[in-house]
């Protein structure tokens, strides 16, 4: 990194993500000058650990951006949709967690150890990709680039927190609900969520897919760039509060034994293997929460289709699958100069 500091405001910043978005930056010793947090009008005034002092929240407004060099949104894509354009004309480059930007052609959709060299071509907003998006990429570049990705079948086991602070808090309120043998809340989740599983998360669409599915397929595509890459999704909403766990089943060109796996997938960025069944180590969500790697585990050849393998991976869907993305995206924008809105 330069010598510079940086003004950096985090938009969504009394939001589960936000919250890490802050803490990340501290723990990173991101070179900032100063931190603007902006949030709604109701949470004005509101004060917010950061770096041994406290931020206080300011309202989240065009005018908000001036002298802000990075933008870290996560407040919806609504709030995305009305305010990122206005931050990039003030001169603030925007890394965006929502799902607003992701499928524009002209938007870099980045998850730094697979694509950071899509960064360069950023017209001033950079998309964080999909929480279960993320982690799965990992592996799948890791074993892509060593044999060959043919197909890709995931199923998610997606935290309650993926629906942000009210989702956790749901969750809790369904438990107690259930305790005091009064009725289950469903005001966030189609359905309780509480101490069942709900094959919905998002819309359905006409296919029988929902929208979360459908985001995967499209963003595993775009980050891998892998436009016809054949792969199917089903995404599942569980009573964990915090971390993504999910079931990936990849054939690939080229046959790997599980061993061969192992060696590649430990060796790439980001990745911690844990695959030792026998001994009962490999990742569950408990493992993952407050860390930034992503962890596989389960790693073993199909047992009647050659060159194909199935693994298990874990992440932290508040971290790797959100703010440290987006501010790991951040430190390579410094890192290659590119912290910077091109004009004309």
């Amino acid at each position: 990194m330069t010598d510079r500091r940086w003004t950096v405001a985090v938009v969504g910043a009394t939001g589960a993500v936000g919250r890490e978005m802050l803490r990340m930056l501290e723990e990173r010793s991101f070179p900032v000058s100063r931190v603007r947090a902006l949030a709604s009008p109701r949470s004005v005034g509101r004060r917010l650990p950061f770096a041994g002092g406290e931020v206080e929240v300011e309202v989240l407004s065009e005018a908000a951006f001036e002298g802000v060099d990075i933008a870290l949104f996560s407040a919806g894509g609504a709030r995305s949709l009305e305010f990122a354009r206005s931050a990039v004309q003030a001169g603030a480059v925007v890394i965006d967690n929502s799902s607003a930007w992701r499928m524009d052609p002209e938007v870099p959709l980045v998850v730094p150890e697979v694509n950071e060299d899509a960064l360069d071509a950023h017209r001033g907003i950079i998309a964080n990709p999909n929480c279960s998006t993320i982690q799965m990429v990992l592996p799948l570049k890791a074993l892509g680039d060593a044999f060959g990705l043919r197909r890709v079948i995931v199923s998610t086991y997606q935290s309650a927190s993926g629906a942000g602070q009210g989702g956790i808090d749901e969750l809790f309120a369904g438990v107690e609900a259930h305790r005091s043998g009064e009725a289950l809340p469903s005001e966030v989740f189609a359905r309780p969520l509480a101490f069942d599983c709900l094959p919905q998360i998002g819309d359905f669409l006409d296919t029988g897919y929902t929208s979360e599915e459908q985001k995967m397929l499209e963003e595993t595509r775009k980050i891998l760039s892998m436009p016809e890459l054949p792969s199917s999704a089903t995404c599942v909403r569980v009573p964990v509060a915090r971390g993504h766990l999910e079931s990936v089943t990849v054939d690939l060109e080229r046959r790997a034994t599980a061993a061969e796996a192992r060696e590649v997938l430990s060796s790439f960025p980001g990745i911690v293997v844990m695959d030792r069944p026998g001994e009962m180590v490999y990742p569950v969500a408990r493992d993952c929460v407050g860390r930034t790697e992503t962890f596989v585990g389960r790693i073993r050849e199909d047992n009647a289709l050659p060159g194909t393998l199935h693994f298990w991976v874990v992440s932290d869907n508040l971290l790797k699958g959100a703010a440290w993305n987006a501010v790991q995206i951040a430190e390579s924008l410094v890192a290659r100069d590119r912290v910077s809105v091109p004009r004309g």
